[in-house]
């Protein structure tokens, strides 16, 4: 089944590159050109179906991810994006349809900023279900805004990327909590160090790239300028997020995190067995696991493997959500943390926190 659905993604992938290229080689080649009939309205109409309807459905296909508002700011890219790739003397007859692409883009836009407002209203009470819980920012600000906002991904994205601004440029002064109910996840790896290379590596690539590329296409390097400051700020923020939000076990509940990238809340009384045995957990992890686990250069293994009775919900990058069946950890203090998450196990299964 899982290799099916890989099969499907990958195939979908490869249709949607497909379908895009195509349609640029037929208006931006010579071979194109001379393939286009007398009257090329026909062939205009299919380009923007192509583009408008099966374009998006390739690219839901591929993303495993139907909805029918996001299938509605596909389509509306893609009538937009046609008035691009089709020359303007072709598409002359059917500027209406990019005028409609527009005008749906700008009432989704007018929407979001309306769910923007309704967010800075409600600043104020947010900050205050904050300040008021013992949980771990990354938890508690989710749980803030999941109780105001409970089905507004637009703001689950918008509220993800101030939490990685507010842990780049606004940590720096706070320390890692060290109850004995935390553990950090990091520091039997060089997984920082490794993160800090990249930040280097991306920097000298983002100097050499802008000068190379300013000269000849301004545009291009002022694009990869911004997305190479954006992966520098994410990076600092995901190193921040990791070492200040070290995994938490509480009397009922595991609050576990990996930085910004993905973060996940396990209930004892939703965990089947936990699995130590060494043999399996140094067998291939399947689709179905979350990992926890800080890697570099040296193959490593978790420490323990939570089977669940049900497949629970983790919140991963830009907030996305996405359910698991298992989930793999592997923590700087392993002997105490399988001690504690037993004797949490072991009262759950007594009904002590149900």
């Amino acid at each position: 089944m899982v290799l099916h659905k890989k099969t499907v993604s990958f195939v979908a992938l490869f249709l949607l590159l497909l379908v895009i290229s195509s349609n640029y080689v037929l208006y931006h080649s010579s071979f194109g050109l001379h393939s286009l009939p007398g009257d090329f309205n026909g062939v205009v109409v299919g380009s923007i179906i192509d583009l408008s309807l099966v374009a998006p459905l390739l690219f839901l296909a591929w993303q495993r991810k139907f909805s029918l508002k996001y299938f509605i700011v596909l389509m509306a890219t893609g009538l937009i994006a046609a008035r691009f790739i089709i020359p303007s003397e072709y598409f002359a007859s059917f500027q209406s349809v990019m005028w409609l692409g527009v005008g749906i883009e700008g009432l989704l836009i007018l929407f979001e900023l309306s769910l923007l407002f309704m967010l800075v209203k409600n600043v104020p009470p947010i900050l205050r279900r904050i300040r008021s819980s013992s949980l771990p920012l990354l938890f508690s600000f989710s749980h803030a805004i999941n109780e105001k906002f409970p089905k507004q991904p637009f703001i689950h994205v918008l509220c993800s990327e101030m939490l990685m601004f507010y842990y780049a440029f606004g940590t720096w002064k706070k320390q890692p909590s060290t109850e004995g109910n935390t553990f950090t996840l990091y520091k039997r790896s060089s997984f920082i160090t490794f993160q800090i290379m990249i930040i280097h590596a991306i920097v000298i690539e983002t100097l050499g790239l802008h000068w190379l590329l300013h000269n000849t296409s301004i545009i291009l390097s002022i694009v990869l300028l911004i997305l190479n400051i954006y992966s520098i700020v994410f990076f600092i923020g995901d190193i921040q997020g990791l070492r200040l939000n070290p995994l938490r076990v509480e009397d009922d509940c595991i609050y576990i995190s990996f930085g910004l990238a993905k973060r996940m809340e396990i209930s004892f009384k939703d965990i089947e067995e936990i699995v130590e045995d060494t043999h399996i957990l140094q067998q291939k992890i399947p689709s179905t696991t979350i990992e926890f686990i800080a890697r570099d250069f040296e193959k490593v293994y978790p420490d323990l493997l939570l089977i669940l009775k049900s497949p629970i919900e983790a919140t991963l990058f830009m907030g996305i959500k996405k359910k698991y069946q298992q989930v793999a950890i592997r923590v700087d203090d392993p002997h105490v943390f399988k001690k504690i998450v037993k004797e949490r196990l072991e009262k759950a299964k007594q009904g002590e926190f149900i």
